[in-house]
């Protein structure tokens, strides 16, 4: 069962219950993280480079996205993005996401301060973040729609499934919402459906998952993996359309050709960080052009 689990987490984050951007979230049904002093200290310095480029960027509301649970058998790096404000959610740079509380069963909004979203990844050593600097004409509608307790509600749906279908409203997970959130924002809608009509409209399309049949048999047990909202076609092909981070970079960065991504890595040789080209490698190592900061 384990495994199981693990392969579900492995889809997309959980969600927390509301709280201060000081407090953190659970990590997971089961799942502890302990971490020492020194990867903490570390992982402090990791998000003071991230806070100085977010301070120096100029805009006022980014996409971003961290690495949690090793996604590699998914060929993928990110699981969970959230909406990171210049201002607005009691400090500077919060994170509003969307959280799976675990004792409840049910899905809630979280904001969450940038170093307690950074140090959310499974492996304190080792760990990715993506910026998306969105430019004003976006950053504006997206501030706005952020900060509105009733937009953002209003676009929650209790029912959590990782694995949620971009085009049901039965299931939702922490992507989705956002990504519903940037469509409201954008078109002005309030409902999921709303939201959801227009994101098929503006060519809004997840890169399916392949899934392993033991993936599919996982959601028998696990009480946040859900299949019966997918199209039973793709289904029988073992492909899962789910909204992640990489579907919401690369459909805001069609939109708005003018935003900016930062990757970002923290790993052997310090901080890694590099601007638009291709994904950061494997391990963290810096390349011609990477800018890196010592940790040690």
């Amino acid at each position: 069962m384990s495994r199981l689990a693990a392969a579900a987490l492995a889809l997309a984050a959980g969600l927390a219950q509301a709280g201060s951007p000081t407090s953190s979230p659970p990590r997971g049904c089961d799942r502890s993280h302990d971490i020492t002093a020194t990867q903490q200290d570390r992982l402090l310095r990791f998000t003071a480079v991230i806070r100085q480029v977010l301070a120096e960027s100029g805009s006022q509301a980014a996409l971003i996205s961290r690495s949690g649970t090793d996604l590699s058998r998914f060929g993928l790096r990110y699981s969970h993005a959230g909406v990171a404000l210049a201002d607005g959610l009691d400090t500077p740079w919060a994170v509003r996401q969307l959280y799976y509380a675990c004792a409840e069963g049910a899905s809630r909004l979280f904001d969450q301060g940038l170093a307690g979203f950074v140090a959310g990844s499974d492996d304190a050593d080792l760990g990715y973040v993506s910026l998306l600097l969105l430019p004003p004409e976006a950053a504006g509608p997206l501030t706005a729609a952020t900060r509105d307790n009733a937009v953002v509600l209003g676009l929650l749906n209790a029912r959590y499934s990782a694995n949620a279908y971009p085009f049901s409203t039965r299931y939702q997970n922490c992507n989705q919402w956002v990504a519903e959130l940037l469509a409201a924002a954008t078109a002005g809608g309030r409902t999921r459906e709303d939201a959801q009509a227009w994101l098929r409209r503006e060519g809004y399309a997840p890169e399916p998952v392949h899934a392993s049949p033991w993936l599919m048999l996982a959601g028998r047990f696990v009480p946040w993996l859900h299949f019966d909202d997918h199209p039973q076609a793709q289904l029988a092909d073992g492909a899962v359309q789910t909204s992640l981070p990489t579907s919401l970079e690369a459909f805001a960065l069609a939109r708005w050709p003018a935003a900016r991504r930062v990757e970002f890595c923290h790993g052997p040789r310090g901080v890694v960080q590099r601007e638009a080209g291709a994904p950061l490698t494997a391990g963290c190592v810096p390349q011609d052009g990477d800018r890196v900061t010592a940790l040690d």
